[in-house]
């Protein structure tokens, strides 16, 4: 008995039973090897690959058929409505433009009449612009009268970088949305300016990508036009523009461009139509661990998506 325990003791390593890899976060000779896709059956053989790309959402991919499948994931929970994550803003009561101004004592009603009058005639612009061309409103009225309608700050110029600010939004978003980056705060805090009225959806969108708790205003429109000409003289980040037919379609279009480019890190948001990719493709090119706005336009790579079925 003796002798076959120290046989047994003796055996050597290579030849102990090996645990069988089942699951996607079996253990395999002593290496957790797990995919992101949570259907994934073929973990045996991850531990061949680099994990440290393709990244989507702090999520490593074995095969493009489970990168896929990740992306699928991330379409269902970006889909639904068109502003699922939106909190309504837009389409809360708001006391109107023209009775806010009023009640501050800076129009009169007889000003507030001829104003609607010609924008129903003309059949186009907005009362604020009406009442500064027919009445003389100085503009700042009617930007501090958007603010308290909004119950938002106006937001200072103050300390406005173009160069910077290009690499946090795409530029298709960007003219689309109608707004415009200001500044970083303590690298923390995100300022975004809105021309006249906040969009929700677009301010949420931004802050899931850039990982930055944003504060949403207005500019005064002077300063808005200056600000948005600034920001279109500078270069953003690369993207590219693809309309697709279908969210499957979409998913296969993601998918390719996780896999062919491999990067280290990756996002989708929603905001409205478009579906935002951000890839963050060295290490370098990240401001945190898992993306945020780069610090250069290097190694990064946007792609922007909208669902457009074919007629």
């Amino acid at each position: 008995m003796t002798g076959w325990t120290n046989a047994v003791r003796a055996r050597p390593a290579s030849s102990q039973p090996r645990p069988h890899a089942t699951g996607r976060s079996a253990m395999l000779w002593g290496i957790r090897v797990e995919c992101g896709n949570p259907e994934c059956s073929r973990t045996w053989l991850a531990f061949l690959k680099d994990r440290r790309r393709p990244i989507f959402e702090r999520n490593w991919g074995c095969s493009a058929a489970c990168i896929q499948a990740m992306v699928q994931i991330a379409i269902r929970r970006e889909g639904g409505d068109a502003d699922a994550h939106y909190d309504g803003t837009r389409h809360r009561h708001r006391l109107p433009l023209g009775l806010v101004l009023l009640n501050q004592g800076w129009i009169t009603n007889q000003e507030l009449q001829r104003a609607l009058d010609r924008q129903r005639r003309a059949g186009k612009g907005r009362i604020g612009t009406w009442l500064i061309e027919e009445c003389g409103l100085p503009k700042d009225r009617v930007t501090r009268g958007l603010s308290m309608q909004w119950g938002c700050p106006v937001l200072p110029i103050d300390g406005f970088d173009p160069v910077a600010m290009a690499l946090v939004v795409p530029k298709l978003l960007v003219e689309q949305l109608q707004m415009v980056p200001l500044r970083i705060a303590a690298e923390r805090i995100l300022y975004l300016a809105f021309a006249d009225g906040l969009d929700a959806s677009a301010a949420f969108a931004v802050e899931r990508m850039s990982g930055l708790k944003v504060e949403s205003g207005l500019l005064d429109s002077a300063q808005w036009n200056a600000a948005r000409q600034s920001l279109s003289e500078c270069e953003f980040v690369n993207a590219a523009f693809e309309p697709v037919a279908t969210a499957q379609a979409m998913s296969r279009k993601i998918a390719s461009a996780l896999t062919r480019i491999g990067p280290r890190a990756s996002r989708l948001v929603r905001v409205h139509r478009f579906y935002w990719l951000r890839m963050w493709l060295e290490t370098g090119a990240m401001r945190a661990g898992d993306g945020g706005v780069p610090a250069t336009r290097e190694d990064v790579v946007d792609r922007i998506y909208t669902l457009e079925p074919e007629p």
